[in-house]
């Protein structure tokens, strides 16, 4: 079995890709054979729609359609906005989005959602995107995570992070129920956080251009900020050894990678550490690094 990898930064690190993924297929050998690239989602800024982050893609949209085309990988539109209602539904950027990237390309592409209302939507009137459950539903629940994963309008269903060690029940699922989980690897929020939903709804609200003020995390370590070292303490935490000798053989193939909201340096060290074997990692790091059109910091 192969690990498939969503990646964060659809429009947010459209540069970054640009470089990158010309060298993920020139030289497949600099890469580990048993994982391959499933998806990349993100959403442009100012986005209605957008939710989990705050979204600062500045990509133009069609030039981001085109390097998909391209390299023949699935586009994912992270439309997670929790609090949609029936007039929002016919914003005009999400729908040219969704024109655009419905049907672009011999790779299918899905929508990342969490609103029901949306979904319906999306089935009548762009029937050919695939759809994923959002993790900012927070499915903590494992009955409640279950029973998402039957539901058929999911081809995938990221839980929350907390039920990524949940080793016993995840193993006594379906194969078709496992094939449906997609893991959250590197989340870096609090494990014990209460407040995540509240979080999330703080970014939809401002999706939705509500003056509200700006969501105050509950982790005594908020001030730090997103550092990978600490993402790898995190108990939900699944490095390369978890998915290869722990997940794979029971069965699970989808990881997503988060951080839509970081800089396109950390992006990179997501890159090597998941995918690039230990021995080219400095190459690729200089290859990224040397490239004059990419500014990482």
């Amino acid at each position: 079995m192969k690990a498939f990898y969503h990646l964060p930064g659809l429009f947010e690190f459209y540069e970054l890709y640009k470089v990158f993924l010309p060298l993920f297929r020139d030289h497949r050998e600099y890469f580990y054979d048993w994982c391959e690239i499933g998806s990349i989602y993100g959403a442009p800024q100012d986005c209605l729609w957008g939710g989990g982050r705050v979204g600062f893609g500045d990509a133009d949209p069609r030039e981001v359609a085109d390097l998909m085309k391209e390299f023949s990988i699935s586009s994912r539109l992270t439309f997670s906005n929790s609090l949609l209602e029936e007039p929002h539904l016919s914003d005009t950027k999400c729908n040219f989005l969704c024109e655009l990237f419905e049907h672009n390309g011999t790779a299918e592409n899905g929508v990342i959602l969490h609103s029901d209302l949306l979904l319906s939507y999306l089935c009548s009137k762009y029937p050919g995107f695939y759809f994923v459950s959002s993790t900012t539903k927070v499915l903590t629940d494992f009955p409640k995570f279950e029973a998402e994963l039957d539901r058929e309008d999911f081809r995938f269903v990221v839980p929350d992070f907390r039920l990524n060690k949940s080793l016993s029940a995840l193993n006594a699922l379906s194969p078709q129920q496992k094939q449906k989980v997609e893991f959250l690897c590197n989340e870096c929020c609090w494990f014990d956080c209460f407040d995540r939903k509240n979080c999330y709804e703080n970014v939809s609200r401002k999706s939705l251009g509500e003056d509200c003020e700006d969501h105050v995390c509950v982790s005594t370590d908020a001030e730090r900020g997103y550092r990978f070292s600490d993402a790898m303490k995190n108990p939900g935490f699944i490095g390369i050894d978890d998915i290869r000798n722990t997940y794979l053989p029971q069965g699970f193939s989808h990881f997503k990678i988060e951080g839509r909201s970081l800089g396109s340096a950390v992006i990179l060290e997501f890159l090597l550490y998941y995918m690039t074997k230990p021995e080219y990692q400095l190459k690729v790091r200089e290859e990224i690094y040397l490239d004059s059109t990419l500014d990482l910091f």
